[in-house]
């Protein structure tokens, strides 16, 4: 899936586990989380889930290399063949941790957490070094079409909002920024705390 002149979009079944380990890198907060965060079950923790096996479950949940899979756990973004950018978007129930327990999307809502037919985006970002030149935008929007064309009633993203001269805890913008969000279409559902909004389309 294309989504402007430059950066090419695709499920990350499509793409190589060469390709998807270039955008994690070999170090910082990406390749430290290989997109778990919101993955863990009940009793894990990242510091008894060591990286490599971190990496192993991204792999086994991307199906990277099998072209013809049903299901991918996110996109791969590419500018002139060089993958340089990751979106996660699955059925929101996949996402045990954000279900079961991050509290902060449920805030003042009495949406069912149970409900599979509405997806999420939890981790959208671009890979060091090529920042700040629309990769997140492009995923966004391409994360639009990916669940609505797998079916998702609607998708929900999960954004931080930031304000001049405020400072980001690293890490923290792997959920992506209200502006991305709004310029995909996401509308805002609510302000859970002053700093975390939840944004979403509906498809029907």
């Amino acid at each position: 899936m294309e989504t402007n002149d430059t950066i090419v979009v695709v499920p990350a079944n499509e793409a190589s586990w060469q390709d998807i380990r270039a955008v994690f890198g070999t170090r910082g907060e990406a390749f430290g989380c290989q997109c778990q965060r919101y993955k863990l079950l009940p009793g894990e923790s990242f510091a008894s889930l060591p990286v490599e096996s971190r990496a192993d479950r991204l792999y086994e949940q991307t199906h990277c290399g099998q072209r013809r899979s049903g299901t991918t756990s996110g996109l791969v973004a590419y500018l002139d063949g060089e993958p340089i950018g990751w979106c996660a978007v699955e059925p929101r129930t996949a996402y045990v941790g954000l279900v079961r327990v991050y509290r902060v999307p449920w805030l003042g809502r009495t949406e069912d957490r149970s409900d599979d037919t509405i997806w999420a985006v939890t981790c959208v970002f671009a890979r060091a070094g090529f920042r700040k030149r629309g990769v997140s935008r492009a995923l966004a929007r391409a994360a639009v079409d990916f669940a609505r064309e797998r079916g998702a009633r609607a998708l929900e993203a999960y954004p931080l909002l930031t304000q001049p001269g405020q400072g980001v805890v690293s890490g923290e913008m792997h959920v992506g920024s209200h502006t991305i969000f709004a310029a995909a279409g996401f509308k805002e559902v609510s302000r859970p705390t002053l700093r975390r909004v939840v944004m979403r389309i509906d498809f029907e």
